[in-house]
């Protein structure tokens, strides 16, 4: 895979961890949360936290991947 691809690639996946990182986080937000009727227990259990979480790091990854195959620019 040439460098244009795999920099497409990297960015696709990075704005979707992006988008799952910050949609997972407004919603949970306490006022968020409360006005769509969800509990912090609720979301905890259905493994929402677990997305959350997973999803940020997965974005701390591509950002560092991002940044090496950017360095000399």
């Amino acid at each position: 895979m040439d460098k244009a691809k795999l920099n497409y690639v990297i960015d696709f996946f990075l704005g979707l961890s992006f988008f799952v990182v910050a949609v997972t986080g407004v919603i949970k937000m306490p006022l968020v949360s409360r006005v769509l009727g969800l509990n912090y227990s609720f979301l905890n259990s259905i493994g929402f936290n677990f997305v959350h979480d997973w999803s940020g790091i997965v974005m701390i990854f591509l950002v560092v991947v991002h940044l090496v195959l950017h360095w000399n620019w």
